[in-house]
């Protein structure tokens, strides 16, 4: 069997979770200019409350839903009491209070049942039995449903910014603040938003990734961290650059450990290679393949 279509098609499935993932970090990014270094431990927090859900006797899909809503609360809830007051403050100062809110995300978690140990859904009827062979490699109706979920959410959300009314408000205020701000539009609810939203984005990706290869604290809120060359490579402030991204990175990955584990004593090359990847990127293009280049003027 070819090797290739294999590594290639396994590369897909997992960048189209790394890409919604990613998303979160462009939603804040595009409407704020704030990278959020906690959005690994929301991912997190999002599968852990589906799982418990599912734990008391509650359906798949709906405790999914829940999921999603919650994290959403949570979004707002941390836009509105930690990073609103940051507004104005120095940019280290934001990223120290978001590494700071990882941490204390983090140690919440460790204080459920659920915080160590490895956890697996009990996949629903629907996505149990055989599924669909794509040029030759075994794909599991639990691939098939987490991989459309997924671009669906994405093409759900690049519409949203293009062609709904509050999209094109939340590009205008990541454009220019001040000229917003002048037209009337609320700034402060479009941040609060955009936390929202990128939770809501988190918790899917989590409950996507949890179904499709369990759940675990520290790979679960490893998403957060490994993502970022996703969002490096495709443009910080690009929806699309995240969904190009993602497949990128999750196919260049499964290359690598196809292709040159073999020649690394030890191999792990998966682990690494996104991470030369991103190095690349900023050394060549540091604004991504399709981020908005900035040009001052002094």
């Amino acid at each position: 069997m070819n090797l290739l279509p294999q590594l290639l098609i396994a590369g897909v499935v997992i960048g189209s979770i790394y890409a919604l993932a990613a998303l979160g970090f462009v939603l804040i990014y595009k409407s704020s200019r704030v990278i959020n270094f906690a959005h690994g431990q929301i991912i997190a927090t999002g599968a852990f409350i589906a799982f418990a859900l599912t734990q008391r006797g509650l359906n798949f899909w709906l405790a999914g839903l829940i999921a999603m809503l919650v994290t959403f609360g949570l979004g707002l809830l941390i836009e509105r009491v930690f990073l609103r007051r940051m507004v104005g403050e120095p940019i280290i100062s934001v990223i120290m209070v978001t590494i700071g809110l990882s941490s204390v995300i983090e140690g919440l978690i460790h204080l459920t049942p659920y915080g160590a140990g490895n956890f697996s859904f009990t996949a629903p009827a629907v996505l149990s039995g055989e599924g669909l062979s794509v040029l030759g490699t075994q794909l599991s109706r639990t691939q098939l449903a987490g991989v459309l979920a997924a671009l669906a959410l994405l093409g759900g959300f690049t519409y949203f910014f293009n062609k709904s009314t509050l999209g094109i408000t939340m590009r205008a205020v990541a454009d220019d603040q001040m000229a917003a701000m002048s037209v009337g539009t609320s700034v402060e609810r479009v941040f609060a938003l955009a936390w929202a939203a990128a939770a809501l984005t988190a918790a899917a990706a989590g409950v996507i990734l949890g179904l499709m290869s369990g759940l675990t604290l520290g790979g679960l809120a490893g998403i957060g961290l490994k993502v970022f060359p996703v969002v490096i490579l495709g443009g910080l402030d690009s929806v699309i650059g995240a969904i190009v991204g993602g497949m990128l990175i999750g196919v260049l990955e499964n290359l690598a450990a196809g292709y040159l584990d073999g020649l690394v004593p030890g191999g792990g090359t998966r682990e690494v290679f996104p991470f030369i990847v991103l190095i690349a990127v900023l050394l060549l293009r540091p604004y991504g393949l399709f981020g908005t280049k900035e040009i001052e003027r002094v």
